[in-house]
């Protein structure tokens, strides 16, 4: 278990890493786009495909990290007034739902990236882009998510890790130290 553990972790943040390189590309992408239209008042052909589908595929693929690192917003009021055997339960059930509309996903996007694929589906550009390199970055993206998931819910019922990141009883903070 802990090998597999390592693994999706490395994945994930491995993941992270080609996501934020794919925004990176994205920004340069635009910046050239700006420049060959406006400064050399030229057409452009790819870069609006080429940017639009590297923000959607940063998304994907780098959702594994946002839930590693838990990046995500979220709202923990519940769970920071809740006793620790309830804000196991409600951990566990946010997982497992969670976890359980991912792979649901995962299927989904998988089933519609093979039509893609099969069908030899091209973006109505210039470009003419094949779709089933962009959109492969829905199940794969998902599939890893499934997987950290699946990390977080071993942790969650083995004791690895406290349910939100919360040990103890009530609040980390209380309201008088915030201000409130």
């Amino acid at each position: 278990m802990e090998l597999f553990t390592r693994i999706v972790r490395w994945l994930s943040v491995a993941f992270g890493v080609f996501a934020a390189a794919l925004t990176a590309a994205a920004v340069v992408i635009v910046c050239q786009m700006v420049f060959v239209r406006y400064v050399l008042n030229e057409t452009t052909i790819w870069q609006t495909d080429f940017v639009t589908f590297s923000l959607v595929a940063a998304t994907f693929l780098g959702s594994p990290y946002v839930l590693l690192t838990k990046g995500h917003v979220n709202v923990d009021v519940l769970p920071i007034y809740a006793g620790p055997r309830a804000r196991w339960w409600l951990a566990f059930f946010a997982v497992s739902i969670s976890l359980l509309f991912v792979l649901v996903m995962t299927w989904l996007t998988f089933s519609f990236w093979l039509e893609a694929y099969e069908n030899n589906w091209r973006s109505d550009s210039m470009w003419r882009a094949r779709l089933w390199i962009p959109y492969m970055a829905m199940p794969v993206g998902l599939g890893i998510l499934s997987l950290q998931y699946i990390v977080d819910f071993l942790d969650l019922v083995t004791g690895r890790e406290p349910p939100f990141g919360i040990t103890g009883e009530g609040p980390a903070v209380s309201i008088k130290e915030t201000g409130i």
